[in-house]
């Protein structure tokens, strides 16, 4: 069939997870437990919220969807002016000063990087972006016919943006450089110094934002030679990413937003062009926009939750590492993930498939995240406490006998 090579696994040059050795493996050992052959999985990857016992305000939930509100569309290139105004005040809110102009509401995060890549990016055109990071990204640059092209996050006691090899990434056909903060898995913030020295270098920041509200330190704030918005930028063309799903526990209400800012004199043209985009697609339902202010403020029940579990299971991953000679935990400073360094006597993709098969214990192996020196595995905070715990547990008892 003639269908688009931006559809064909082999020529994306990403990880098909639905077809690897360590996704089949889970597969059988579910399937295996649900007919009474074997134990039940751990699952340590949790994401979805919504699945993750997690505490919700479903009736204010239910009375925001429920208002005649909901029932009247006004179509708006960039969002009703309500709901932008909403997102404007949530910046304000932390000291960020934000015109409701500046905003633009979408479905998603991943549909505003999607915008971003069309309106900088003609076929073939660069856009940096973080490794470690998410491998969703190589999708949505493969389906707009962007070129990803890397920048590395090295780690010495810390994580820190190898400045040098950024600049030296830069090229003719660059057009935007991607920032993920704090970053996924690694959990790092941006630095301030970071910041201002992509800044100089004259390319627009796109800064995906989703966790920034969950730090981790023990001061519960961003580390103060950290950034918690490149909203703060007075200067260049910055882009904030952030929504529901993660700020307040609501993926299925898809609602997300770009955030403009840097220059003023530089937002004018791309808000038009943001506009035209947007224009051709209208994707974000008026009863979610209608309902923002209240399902933000019901989101405090599930937001405040997730921040209280991810702390205490950080707490957990680091106290089974202490008493595990074999792994240590890198440092983290926000998000929901926590990273452990293990022994490389085995790749992490082997650890990763002995754990399921053998222990029962469902981790990401850190190459998922294009980890490619020494072996780590990728633990979800977002787990419930006792399933965490458990599944830390085998993961020592396991490095123990094998390493």
């Amino acid at each position: 069939m003639p269908f688009s090579r931006r559809t064909c696994v082999s020529d994306l040059g990403v990880a098909a997870e639905a077809t690897n050795a360590l996704s089949r493996a889970v597969d059988l050992v579910r399937l295996r437990a649900s007919s009474g052959e074997g134990a039940a999985l751990l699952d340590l990857t949790v994401s979805n919220p919504t699945a993750a016992g997690l505490p919700y305000d479903a009736e204010a939930i239910a009375r925001a969807l429920a208002t005649p509100r909901a029932l009247l569309y006004q179509p708006d290139a960039l969002g009703l002016p309500s709901a932008r105004q909403v997102v404007a005040d949530e910046y304000t809110k932390s000291g960020i000063e934000l015109e409701s102009s500046r905003v633009a509401i979408t479905s998603s995060t991943s549909e505003a990087y999607a915008v971003l890549f069309k309106m900088f990016c003609d076929p073939g055109d660069e856009v940096l972006v973080p490794v470690p990071s998410y491998p969703l990204l190589a999708w949505l640059a493969a389906f707009e016919g962007v070129t990803l092209r890397t920048y590395p996050l090295e780690y010495a006691g810390r994580w820190h943006v190898d400045l040098g090899a950024l600049e030296r990434a830069i090229g003719p056909r660059t057009r935007l450089i991607v920032v993920v903060s704090p970053n996924n898995p690694t959990g790092s913030f941006l630095g301030k110094e970071e910041l201002e020295a992509m800044l100089d270098l004259g390319v627009p920041i796109v800064s995906d934002e989703v966790f920034a509200t969950y730090p981790l330190g023990t001061s519960e704030r961003v580390p103060e030679d950290r950034v918690d918005s490149v909203l703060r930028a007075r200067r260049g063309l910055v882009f904030a990413l952030s929504g529901l799903s993660k700020l307040a526990g609501l993926p299925q209400m898809k609602l997300g937003w770009i955030a403009c800012g840097g220059d003023a004199d530089r937002t004018s043209e791309t808000l038009e062009r943001l506009s035209t985009v947007l224009d051709a697609y209208l994707s974000v339902g008026a009863p979610v926009q209608h309902a923002l202010p209240e399902l933000l403020h019901a989101g405090t029940t599930t937001s405040d939750a997730i921040r209280a579990r991810t702390r205490a299971n950080l707490a957990i991953v680091r106290e089974v590492a202490r008493r595990a000679p074999a792994m240590s935990v890198l440092d983290v400073e926000g998000g929901w993930y926590a990273t452990l360094r293990v022994p490389e006597t085995q790749s992490d993709e082997e650890w990763a498939l002995r754990l399921v098969e053998d222990d029962r214990v469902y981790v990401h192996p850190g190459y998922f995240f294009d980890m490619t020196r020494g072996a780590h595995l990728v633990v979800s905070l977002l787990t419930p406490e006792p399933q965490l715990r458990e599944g830390m547990e085998r993961i020592a008892a396991r490095l123990e006998r094998d390493a």
